[in-house]
């Protein structure tokens, strides 16, 4: 008896070449030079707004850090600006080419991280925003915080186009690459050290060194940056307002039965390996920590497990996950809650994902829970951190790795259809990310005049 999933795999798939074309048909509705555009709504919400708005569910306490951090400069007000440039981009024309979006696509959203196999990977290390949604909405969030960041950093006007260009132009030769690929292939395919130190020849150095550092940054490392011996045992260190002890959750439950009861809604979300491998460890520390800029105020605690001994630590970051800040633009979630929504999507586009990656709940709240440190890391965009020569070959990796989550996502051939050979979509890329870089320019200098007035309350440092 025929069923639809059975007519699903029965029925005849576009071939390669027919997907191309329906891409490259796609151009004469919309061509690749409109790309270019950008011009804010007549209606345009106010930036401020857009931000106190999402204030009203963050931890109060905490709120004036957010703002503190944002004011740092134009590209990190772009970096807690996500629900600002959501907004915006949803004006926009789009191809109608679906991926699983990571919904805050910029430059500092990329790092090196730990498979279980221990490789290092290259690829997007942030998925709080991950939604279904327009491939082009990372592509130009992605482009513009390249103008942005490169501004913050001095590089001139044709090093941010030299980094634009080749960001987009790696973009569509991956893409051409995925789509011809097997789908089974293109599923286990990483951007490994190997395939980076390949790919840039030149840049050996620089990229041996950052994959160096984010060795050390292991479990054993958090023990000793973070924790102090207290009464002969490890505990985390308060640095308050960033980590702070807590003796009960905002809903008043007393801090050891609350870990209990999120220990037992995340665990049933892992894997039955993980299950048994996390089984071996027990809670002997909890403090809540701020993370990030955009994330800031939203709930965040830091979890220190050990196994055998103090030389078996294992730290978990549980953090909460809110609506995606596409939501409102684009069909809403089909997980039941918004941290399934952020593994499921992570699970989806990352390819290989941190081990203890899961979610639970804990007071009507939802969380998404990975390691706090597993060989991560990653460039710094600030001053005498980074050399801004080398933000080009940065950016090839970059457009390289959102490739290669919109391949695995979404239908690589038609994507490559439309964004074809030539450098049509490179140019228009870069002409909107210099478009949208004055928007955040004027939008950073809204929030600054909203400080000056005291319309928001900033903290006294972003610390």
């Amino acid at each position: 008896m025929s069923t639809p999933l059975l007519n699903h795999f029965q029925s005849n798939q576009p071939t390669i070449e027919e997907r191309i074309a329906a891409g490259k048909k796609i151009r004469e509705i919309f061509p690749r030079i409109e790309q270019a555009n950008y011009k804010p709504a007549a209606n345009r919400a106010d930036p401020v707004s857009i931000l106190e708005e999402q204030a009203k569910t963050r931890l109060q306490e905490l709120v004036p850090i957010r703002y503190a951090r944002m004011l740092t400069s134009p590209f990190s007000f772009l970096r807690g600006g996500a629900a600002i440039m959501a907004a915006d981009l949803a004006t926009s024309k789009a191809t109608g080419i679906t991926v699983q979006t990571c919904g805050d696509m910029h430059v500092a959203n990329f790092g090196v991280f730990a498979s279980a196999e221990r490789n290092l990977i290259f690829g997007i290390n942030d998925f709080d925003e991950t939604l279904p949604g327009p491939w082009e909405w990372d592509l130009k969030r992605l482009v513009a915080s390249i103008v942005v960041s490169g501004r913050f950093l001095a590089a001139d006007e044709n090093l941010c186009r030299e980094s634009v260009m080749t960001a987009v132009r790696c973009y569509r030769k991956r893409m051409r690459e995925y789509a011809y690929m097997g789908n089974m292939e293109l599923n286990y395919t990483t951007i490994d050290e190997k395939h980076v130190l390949k790919a840039m020849p030149s840049h050996q150095k620089e990229i041996k060194k950052v994959m160096s550092r984010a060795r050390t940054r292991t479990q054993m490392q958090v023990l000793g940056k973070l924790t102090d011996i207290v009464d002969d045992k490890y505990r985390f260190r308060d640095d308050a307002p960033l980590i702070v002890h807590e003796t009960h959750t905002q809903a008043g439950r007393p801090i050891e039965e609350a870990m209990g009861l999120w220990l037992a809604s995340y665990f049933p979300s892992l894997l039955d390996d993980r299950k048994a491998l996390l089984s071996h460890y027990r809670i002997v520390d909890v403090a809540r920590k701020v993370v990030g800029v955009g994330s800031v105020g939203t709930r965040c605690w830091i979890v220190f497990l050990t196994g055998n001994d103090t030389r078996d630590p294992l730290f978990l970051q549980a953090k909460e996950a809110q609506a995606s800040v596409l939501e409102p633009f684009v069909s809403g979630s089909v997980y039941k809650n918004h941290g399934q929504r952020v593994v499921a999507g992570q699970r989806l586009i990352q390819g290989a994902p941190d081990i203890f990656l899961g979610w639970g709940e804990l007071d009507g709240i939802h969380y998404y829970v990975r390691q706090l440190r597993d060989m991560k890391g990653g460039v710094q965009f600030e001053p005498g951190k980074v050399d801004i020569e080398n933000i080009p070959a940065y950016c090839e990796l970059c457009g390289w790795a959102l490739a290669l989550a919109h391949a695995k996502s979404g239908d690589a051939a038609m994507i490559t259809g439309y964004v074809g050979n030539s450098d049509e979509l490179d140019e228009a890329m870069f002409d909107f990310a210099v478009a949208y870089a004055r928007q955040t320019e004027k939008d950073y200098k809204a929030l600054v005049d909203a400080k000056k007035s005291g319309r928001i309350k900033v903290a006294s440092e972003a610390r």
